[in-house]
């Protein structure tokens, strides 16, 4: 609390700056969480099983999130301290591998961009408070959670069930919502999903979503009480279908080709974040 009644003394112009640098930074590590998260994961599942049948490691090299240093997947190329820098060094590197110019992804510097942008907007959303420290630890979430789920259908339980219990905590003091609405929201955000997955496994004989949905789901619920539900599904929803419709037109894809939910949960949950519940027309959310 001291600390956030010091930076009330600071300009809000140099905190919203500070913020956004600090995004940059946060980005790029996001894109290592990103890319070596769900590896980790692999890697976890594969060793545990080979030492249940008493076999040998498959990854017995150490891999997380610091080892080993980031290098090129086409030239394997340590990347440099200076290589690192985040957007600046994709610039001057032209998109480009410095020792074997191999192509690399525009995504990189898109994630760091989004990461700083976000993260400056909460700090100018919610100024030097508390809330604002919280909204930027979301943030930070959502963007690794929306990459990672893009790339491999997965929501890891490392990031939904700690932003659900920081959501609650927060709540404590009624950071977002009344503790009340915070547990309740992430019940019933969790068994929305839950009772939706089954009800189409009923009807159709197969899986809809994935279990990561209703904990990311809960976990919003968490944050923002279980009055922003009906915003939060909405909204996910009706981009969700959207984008399907899109990918049915544009890629030609069959309706039984799966796509992650996952960022378009993340992607509401931003909006109430910073636009509140009451985002929709119609009365379709509850005023706390």
């Amino acid at each position: 609390m001291q600390a956030v009644s010091a930076l009330e003394a600071v300009p809000p112009l140099f905190l919203i700056v500070a913020a956004g640098l600090l995004g940059l930074l946060v980005g790029s590590f996001l894109n290592v969480v990103i890319h070596r998260l769900p590896r980790m994961m692999e890697y976890d599942e594969a060793n545990y099983l080979a030492e249940l049948r008493d076999e040998p490691l498959p990854h017995p090299d150490r891999y997380n999130l610091m080892v080993p240093r980031s290098a090129c997947p086409h030239c394997g190329h340590q990347i440099a301290a200076w290589e690192n820098v985040p957007v600046v060094s994709y610039l001057f590197l032209r998109g480009k591998c410095s020792a074997c110019k191999a192509p690399i992804s525009v995504r990189y510097p898109l994630v760091e961009l989004a990461t700083a942008v976000l993260t400056g907007l909460a700090m100018w959303h919610f100024g030097p408070t508390v809330q604002a420290l919280a909204a930027i630890v979301m943030v930070w979430s959502l963007v690794a959670l929306t990459m990672i789920d893009a790339d491999t259908q997965l929501l890891p339980d490392q990031i939904t069930l700690p932003l659900l219990w920081l959501g609650l905590l927060l709540n404590l003091n009624g950071a977002f919502a009344p503790l009340a609405d915070a547990v309740i929201g992430a019940a019933a955000g969790y068994l929305l999903l839950w009772s939706v997955y089954w009800l189409f496994k009923l009807v159709r004989g197969k899986e809809g979503m994935g279990y990561g949905d209703f904990k990311l789901m809960g976990a919003l619920g968490a944050w923002f009480g279980w009055q922003a539900l009906p915003a939060l599904v909405l909204l996910s929803s009706v981009v969700g279908a959207v984008f399907g419709i899109v990918l049915l037109i544009v890629r030609r894809q069959g309706r039984e080709t799966p796509f992650p939910f996952g960022p378009f949960i993340a992607g509401a949950g931003l909006i109430v974040l910073f636009f509140g519940a009451d985002v929709l027309p119609l009365g379709l959310t509850f005023s706390r």
